[in-house]
Order: structure tokens, then sequence, then C-alpha cells
């Protein structure tokens, strides 16, 4: 008697996972100005389950599936559908930034040059509140990045989610979650001060009154 061997492919690592997953987001997103009807229809039915699932268990039930075909790890899950979820409120093509992966400090910091104290005060109850309240304060966060289409770089996004939101009952993620917060501070500021040199006529050698 033969017995099939096991298989000795090995599983898609987690940061795959997650990288292919936030893919097939933007995917969804470029799928609904498609050419072909059926695809852009059937990408707008799955965005608008994904922008669904704050609603309740039954509405974030439909949106299992979509997360579930990529096998986030277990203690990921919850997280993945939540990025879904902020992903289908703000949707947007993937840009490749000439500076890197920006955080969502250096996107609030961006849009509170033109609205100032209210997006301080949120961005501020982001970055303090405490772990089980962050994903109320990432909607509204994502929602007011949303209405100034502000980009946000999703793979950073869920990356720094899965350490800051996955079960860590004996803190071993404390440090780890510290500096991501810490982080998010620093962007938020370096991106809302504004440029401490502008350009002007007498400050530019090359400009024609400065040479007169």
């Amino acid at each position: 008697m033969t017995t099939t061997p096991p298989s000795t492919t090995p599983p898609l690592d987690p940061l795959r996972r997650r990288g292919d997953f936030i893919t097939h987001l933007y995917r969804l997103h470029r799928s609904m100005s498609s050419d072909n009807p059926h695809a852009a229809a059937e990408a707008r039915r799955t965005m608008a389950r994904l922008r669904r699932c704050f609603a309740g268990p039954r509405q974030e039930a439909d949106a299992y599936g979509t997360v579930f075909d990529f096998d986030p790890p277990e203690t990921e899950q919850h997280i993945w559908l939540l990025t879904a979820g902020l992903y289908a409120l703000h949707p947007q093509t993937r840009q490749e930034a000439s500076n890197g992966r920006p955080s969502i400090g250096a996107a609030m910091g961006q849009l509170s040059k033109d609205r100032g104290q209210s997006v301080q005060r949120r961005f501020t109850q982001l970055v303090s509140v405490e772990i089980p309240s962050m994903p109320h304060y990432l909607r509204q966060c994502v929602q007011l990045l949303a209405t100034a289409d502000i980009a946000l770089d999703y793979y950073r996004l869920l990356d720094e989610l899965v350490t800051l939101l996955v079960d860590d009952p004996h803190a071993r993620n404390a440090e780890r979650r510290q500096r991501i917060r810490l982080t998010w501070a620093r962007d938020y500021h370096r991106a809302s001060r504004p440029n401490p040199f502008p350009a002007t006529a007498e400050s530019d050698p090359t400009s024609p009154d400065a040479a007169s």
C-alpha cells in the first residue's frame, strides 16, 4: 500500500500574505474602472461589502470571504478585516512614493496644514488612546483623509496595525507599540509644520532682485 507523501511546499509567510492581500485591495479599486462591466460590477459589490463591515456582525460576516481567501494568521484576522474596511472607506490607487512609505502620521500632518486644530485633535486621540479604542479613531482619521484625497500606504498600515492591535496579554510588544506611536507623532509634526526656509527674492541668491 502506498501513501501520498505530505506536501513539502511551505506556506507563505505572514508578511508575504499581508502584501498579497493589500495588493488585492488595490486591484479591486482599479477593477472598479475596468472596461469589463462584469468585473467592474463585482469589484464595486466587494468594496461595498468591505465598507459595510463596520456596521455590525452580520455585515462584517459578508466581508469574511475577501479576507480569508488570503489565509491570515488567526491572531491577525480581525486586523486584516479592519484594514480592508479602512481601505474601502478611502480606496485609492497604489502610489510609489519617492520618499519611502509615509505613515498615517505623515498623512494626517499633511491634512492639518489646511484644517489645523480639528485634525490635530483627532490625531492626538489616535496616538494616545488605549488599544481597544484605536480602531474607532483610525476610522475617523481615514475618513478625514478621504475627504481631502490624501493617500495612505496600506502595506505599511497593515504591518503597523498588526504590531499595535494583535493580542498581547504579556505586554511583549509594549516597546514596539510605543515606537510606532512615536514614529506617527514625529511624522505628523514634520509634515504639518510650514517650510522653515521659504523661497523668497531676498533669500534666493539666483533671483534678479537679489543680484541688484
